[in-house]
């Protein structure tokens, strides 16, 4: 049997499971971005990309908030004390996904808004 440092190795997958959920709930909304911005940044099919996968990008992102939520149980059953920021990005990933999920077209608008406005 491997034992395995609980002190290091606890905070690297609550960690990793609601980062990965925000960077896959933002990006279901490149398609939404300006096609300028997309072929400045040399990305000129994600949008299409993205577009196309949209819906398992979300569900994907649903299942890491997820994981990083039992995760962060698991680890407090063991008896392993989360630090105050770890437990604060995870719900932040989440409240990410959830508004995401919600209100897309609402938040592809305020993004594309504001990148005209600081591209100006």
């Amino acid at each position: 049997m491997v034992e395995v440092d609980s002190k290091h190795s606890a905070g690297r997958g609550i960690l990793a499971a609601p980062i990965a959920a925000m960077v896959g709930s933002l990006a279901t909304l490149a398609c939404c971005l300006p096609a300028g911005f997309l072929a400045a940044a040399g990305a000129a099919g994600a949008g299409v990309f993205f577009e196309r996968h949209r819906i398992g990008l979300l569900v994907l992102s649903t299942v890491f908030v997820g994981l990083g939520f039992w995760q962060l149980r698991r680890g407090m059953r063991c008896g392993l004390k989360p630090r105050p920021w770890t437990k604060a990005l995870l719900w932040i990933a989440a409240t990410i996904v959830l508004l995401v999920v919600l209100f897309p077209q609402e938040i592809a608008g305020f993004f594309a808004d504001h990148l005209v406005k600081a591209a100006q």
